[in-house]
């Protein structure tokens, strides 16, 4: 797509689009994504950490060619801090120069745009382009109540009222994503707002073309392994589960090292790819990897 009248047509075409640029999308994932695409509504992903809720953002941006903008939420953060605020160390440095009466601005000049420090919210509310940009709202639940409404608020109409300025309105409204890791449920009224996904662990036929499309260098055996490996690990009780992304890196980690296959050898050493916890990894070698693998392979022959 290259501009805002460019929707798509079909469920389709959004799935083909977003496997050109590395992402495989399940039927119910690229089918709320056309949705949020053609009736311009936003898009509240949940699920685990490493899912790839994040990455659809980005997908989406390549795709459109919009601008992706990532507002990254976490506790305390203020709506000074996502949407707009002064710069007061040039105001005061242009305060003094009016002082002195050195050039002809005067003090209402001061609280004008060209002192303003755009934020995420409002870089994505008042842009330029006739391709709207992607807002990455990522991680909401680490946001505040009062955030929360404050963004509901911002999400409703794409408008922000600067008193100083008065109010700006998206022309062309942006694409927003918004994800949540679920440390904490959403309020009835944001979710309402959005269309809503949940994005579990792929299964591993899903997996193994996912690392196939990302990692094309992999053999299809070793590419293989590794998801049915994952998909055992993601079944105990791991502090971080692994993520699509840890096993597309252990699978080119284990490449780089030129294994055809993984033994239990090549496992431990690389286990820091795919096990980002120390406790993690001591529960693992307690267990031990030979054991891992024999139930990996018990499973594949049983599919």
């Amino acid at each position: 797509m290259t501009n805002s009248s460019a929707l798509p047509k079909s469920v389709a075409e959004v799935s083909a689009a977003l496997e050109k640029y590395g992402y495989l999308a399940d039927q119910g994932l690229a089918t709320v994504i056309f949705l949020a695409l053609t009736l311009n509504r936003p898009l509240l992903l949940e699920g685990e950490s490493g899912v790839g809720k994040t990455e659809v953002a980005n997908v989406i941006s390549q795709w459109t060619g919009g601008k992706l903008i990532r507002l990254a939420c976490y506790e305390g953060i203020t709506s000074d801090q996502a949407l707009y605020e002064w710069d007061y160390a040039r105001q005061i440095l242009q305060a003094r120069i009016i002082e002195i009466g050195s050039n002809g601005l005067d003090v209402e000049d001061l609280y004008s745009e060209k002192f303003l420090v755009r934020r995420p919210l409002l870089q994505a509310i008042d842009h330029a382009n006739e391709v709207p940009p992607v807002l990455l709202v990522d991680e909401i639940d680490r946001a505040d109540d009062e955030f929360e409404a404050f963004l509901l608020e911002i999400l409703a109409d794409s408008s922000v009222t600067i008193p100083e300025i008065g109010t700006l309105k998206a022309k062309v409204p942006p694409i927003v994503v918004l994800t949540s890791n679920r440390t904490r449920d959403l309020h009835d009224a944001l979710k309402r707002r959005c269309l809503y996904h949940w994005i579990d662990h792929p299964n591993v036929e899903r997996e193994i073309a996912i690392v196939r499309l990302r990692a094309p260098e992999v053999s299809p055996a070793l590419a293989q392994q590794v998801a049915e490996v994952v998909e055992v690990l993601r079944t105990r009780n791991l502090s971080k589960p692994p993520g699509v992304a840890e096993t597309i890196d252990w699978a080119k980690a284990l490449w780089a090292l030129g294994a055809q296959k993984i033994t239990p050898d090549l496992a431990t050493a690389t286990a820091g790819a795919v096990l980002k916890y120390h406790e993690d990894n001591e529960m693992i070698n307690d267990e031990g990897f030979e054991s891992l693998l024999a139930q990996a392979g018990e499973r594949s022959v049983s599919r």
